[in-house]
């Protein structure tokens, strides 16, 4: 009786334990809320693989991005009040008839923006710098502080970019 009792108490316990530590991991990421004239094909579990350590670091000809996948130049540019920048990716097959979608997203309020001044999508250009494709863009950051670039390609998550941008 006393082994019944000191099964059932452990078994508990071991419940209990594995109840809070599955509560504390919930709250490390609470659910994103998207804009309602974002793509639907961004979801809210994309932003559950931000890598925050991974930040966009220099390439070749002033690209700041991640080797073999995507960078732009411009990123390291004043970027608040408007700018113009270059997105290459590496890795697309036919540019001529693949489109790109950048999602901006805020760490520390943990918001979804559109960055792109004319709307969420835009088709993509030739080689160009090395990049298998490429497209100029005007883009507006709306708060300094980490954001979390994230790219599709032709409506799939392609890559993200980690920027802090502060001016």
């Amino acid at each position: 009786m006393k082994t019944k009792c000191l099964f059932m108490i452990c078994s508990l316990l071991l419940l209990l334990a594995a109840c809070q530590s599955n509560e504390a991991s919930e709250t490390k990421f609470k659910k994103v809320t998207l804009p309602d004239d974002v793509p639907e094909y961004v979801q809210d579990s994309d932003f559950k693989k931000i890598d925050w350590d991974k930040k966009a670091t220099m390439l070749v000809n002033g690209i700041i991005g991640n080797e073999g996948k995507s960078g732009v130049i411009g990123a390291d540019t004043p970027s608040l009040d408007g700018q113009k920048w270059m997105w290459h990716l590496w890795g697309v097959d036919d540019p001529s008839k693949s489109t790109m979608t950048v999602v901006g997203y805020h760490k520390e309020t943990e918001t979804v923006h559109q960055i792109l001044t004319d709307g969420w999508t835009t088709s993509l250009g030739a080689k160009q710098n090395g990049a298998d494709a490429h497209i100029p863009t005007s883009v507006k950051i709306p708060k300094p502080g980490e954001w979390a670039i994230l790219l599709y390609v032709d409506n799939k998550l392609f890559d993200q970019l980690v920027y802090d941008i502060n001016e």
